[in-house]
């Protein structure tokens, strides 16, 4: 029973050795035994469901699965949780040629990337606000993957969580507040894999990945799966070339009762002349990004990443009553960036930047455990769920500046690469920081889980210490503790419709109050962002259709002109409704897309100045639609397309800076070669097919650079 594993239990009677208990011994409240009270009566029934850990199955068109990893819950179908996810296959990644998590998320209209392509990082918002890459958990551990970009050829799903979820996952270094992902790694299949792949991508990006796995011994025990990468040339964009070294190795054994996982992973990322976000001073009208030159900053600048990590994961069912899991992982990231940073002071494009090389290096830890129970009270069922986790984070930093230059957005001048020197590797620790938690939930159920209400806490401690780079000493402390509840309530007034509501949050680091304010020293605890959401989920079998309301609410830091006082007073409200639709309805036909209407106001700002205003970054309306046809009269051959639309956005919190809307298509092809005896592949994809030039973003203080049109190429042949 490798992946039907009878997973019915009772969390208190297995720590009790799993006896039957007629009553149990009680003390009333000054501590002297009492009577015997006799408990409910209590049924245990096996099942061969699906366990909270095993990777649930592919939907019709196998572009999207019909379920993911919902945090502490576990793995659970999207019919049966009461949040907004999206969870990518494999399929789609191969499929799409994605290269990293930024290009699988083209596909959600709730999620955008508001770092330029090609740059130095990559950066996402999530129903409005801003997510960093920290927040993408490795099989629900943050910290683990790569700080500034993450390579999907080893992936098996991209799962996107909607909304706040401190309760399912933890809170996320960075907050985590409009949403977090998460990726599964791939394993090893019954069948093996020898997968071979040759690429081209515009302007002269050449490269190849080799997927090959295997299992062995008894019963197909255990399973190795490697997944490398190698590419490298020039980018659509001036004077750029990227260069990635990418390589995963996968292990596992699956047992009756023991199933062990192990992942070791190298990336090394070099860019070359990488986009930076354009900033633009207040009261200097933004440009359109017709005229902007992508060789804006100096040929010079450059990105350099390279990871290292590690991730253990045990599995165990304990008896038929109770399943514990454990999982820690270890990454080492260093990073040595030359940076030239792009501010507009007027609207001719002139700029002046103060060229820096910085150095950045950081050790993450990070660990789970937690029981999975399932068992029924009466006619109620009960999913109960415990979990502890705990992250750490340590990082160093240096910087060297150097001499100003002065140049243009439209009319880069070309400056000589300054000399180098003096900046040591050996960077001493300056920030540590600590993240523990524990979570208990429970998910109670009637009439065969047709209705279904979810309760749960999280009790998070945060704890930050920064120290002096010179003496080592400690020189800021932060300690503070928070619960994060939430509600999820599910029914199912038909079998093939779903209806949800939930109340979830997400936990922020306190923040630090501004240069200026009179309590300069305050330290102020983790900040609460709140979610309310209600939506309806409907199967028609092989198309899946999700639509839902919510609103969010953030507060925000500012000091008070009058009092001088800084304090959490701010508040940003986003919200909106979310439509999205994935399937294959007809034969040879599929669809994935959606659309999201955000409202997003900043309700209460510093001195009521920019009250009822637009949030920056925040676009009305974001809408995708990705389809294929596979062509019947010529068998193999299947046609892509996709639209992506972004609305309007401002850059500013007083609404005067404002770039337009933008709209991409994108559309591809490929063709199985059959009637051989090893299959080929090949794709072709071309990415903003009329090559139109557009701001994408104006989150994050600056305006992102969207995608030129890029041609994509590969074969993968199948032994």
């Amino acid at each position: 029973m490798n992946n039907k594993i009878y997973r019915v239990s009772i969390m208190v009677s297995a720590l009790l050795g799993a006896m039957p208990m007629e009553g149990l011994a009680t003390e009333d409240e000054s501590g002297k035994a009492g009577t015997v009270t006799k408990l409910p009566v209590i049924k245990v029934q096996g099942s061969t469901e699906k366990g909270p850990d095993e990777l649930p199955d592919a939907y019709a068109g196998g572009q999207q699965a019909r379920g993911g990893r919902v945090g502490l819950l576990g793995n659970k179908d999207l019919m049966d949780t009461p949040f907004s996810v999206t969870n990518y296959t494999a399929q789609t990644i191969k499929d799409q040629q994605a290269r990293t998590v930024t290009d699988v998320t083209l596909n959600d209209a709730s999620v955008r990337s508001i770092n330029p392509p090609s740059g130095r990082f990559e950066q996402f918002s999530i129903r409005g606000f801003t997510v960093l890459n920290s927040e993408i958990a490795f099989g629900g551990l943050y910290g683990i993957v790569p700080t500034y970009s993450v390579p999907v050829e080893a992936i098996e799903r991209v799962e996107i969580i909607k909304g706040p979820n401190a309760l399912l996952n933890g809170m996320a270094p960075s907050g985590g507040v409009g949403g977090t992902i998460n990726i599964v790694p791939k394993r090893s299949d019954d069948r093996p894999v020898i997968q071979l792949t040759g690429s081209y991508l515009s302007n002269s990006q050449f490269g190849g990945h080799a997927d090959i796995g295997r299992r062995f011994g008894k019963d197909n025990s255990f399973g190795v799966r490697l997944n490398s990468v190698y590419q490298d040339g020039n980018t659509p964009f001036r004077r750029q070339s990227i260069r990635r070294n990418v390589h995963n190795l996968a292990l596992d054994f699956r047992g009756e009762a023991l199933r062990l996982f192990a992942d070791v992973a190298y990336q090394e990322r070099r860019v070359e002349a990488p986009l930076e976000r354009v900033g633009v001073i207040r009261g200097v009208r933004p440009p359109s990004a017709r005229h902007i030159d992508s060789g804006m900053t100096p040929s010079w600048t450059d990105a350099n990443g390279q990871d290292i990590y590690g991730v253990f994961r045990a599995e165990y069912d304990i008896s038929p009553i109770l399943n514990a899991y454990a999982a820690i992982g270890a990454r080492r990231g260093d990073y040595d960036f030359m940076r030239a940073a792009v501010s507009m002071r007027n609207a001719n494009g002139d700029f002046i930047t103060q060229p820096f090389r910085y150095l950045y290096k950081e050790n993450a830890l990070s660990a789970e455990a937690g029981l999975h129970a399932k068992f029924e009270t009466g006619p109620i069922a009960h999913a109960t769920n415990l979990g502890v986790s705990d992250f750490r984070l340590e990082y160093g930093n240096a910087r060297q500046n150097f001499a100003n230059i002065r140049s243009n957005v439209f009319n880069p001048v070309e400056y000589p690469e300054p000399m180098q020197g003096g900046l040591s590797h050996h960077l001493p620790i300056v920030n540590k920081t600590h993240l523990s938690s524990i979570a208990l939930s429970d998910t109670l159920s009637i009439l065969d889980e047709q209705a279904q209400l979810t309760l749960g806490a999280r009790v998070q401690r945060v704890q930050v210490n920064g120290y002096s780079p010179v003496t080592g000493s400690r020189t800021t402390h932060y300690d503070k503790a928070a619960v994060t509840p939430a509600v999820g309530l599910l029914i199912k007034p038909w079998k093939k419709v779903s209806l949800y509501a939930n109340y979830i949050e997400a936990l922020t680091q306190g923040s630090t109050p501004t240069a200026g304010a009179i309590n300069i020293n305050d330290i102020f605890p983790p900040s609460k962002t709140r979610q309310v959401e209600a939506g309806i989920k409907v199967d028609f079998g092989k198309l899946m259709t999700t639509a839902s309301f919510f609103r969010i609410r953030q507060p925000i830091g500012f000091t008070d002109p009058a009092t001088l006082i800084f304090a959490m007073d701010g508040k940003q409200q986003n919200q909106g409704v979310e439509m999205n639709v994935f399937g294959e309805p007809f034969s040879g036909v599929r669809f994935q897309g959606g659309v999201m209407y955000l409202n997003g106001e900043l309700t209460k700002t510093a001195g009521a100045i920019n009250d009822g205003k637009t949030a920056p970054g925040v676009p009305d309306v974001t809408a995708n639609l990705g389809g294929e046809w596979d062509v019947r009269i010529i068998p193999g051959l299947t046609l892509t397309a996709r639209s992506i639309y972004t609305g309007a956005q401002y850059l500013d919190a007083a609404n005067t800076q404002k770039i337009p809307s933008w709209v991409r298509f994108d559309l591809g092809a490929r063709y199985a070669v059959q009637h051989i005896a090893t299959p080929v592949t090949i794709r072709a994809n071309i990415l903003n097919v009329f090559d139109k030039r557009y701001w994408s973003s104006a989150a994050a203080s600056g305006l992102t650079l969207g995608d030129r049109r890029t041609l994509m190429v590969s074969a993968t042949v199948d032994f």
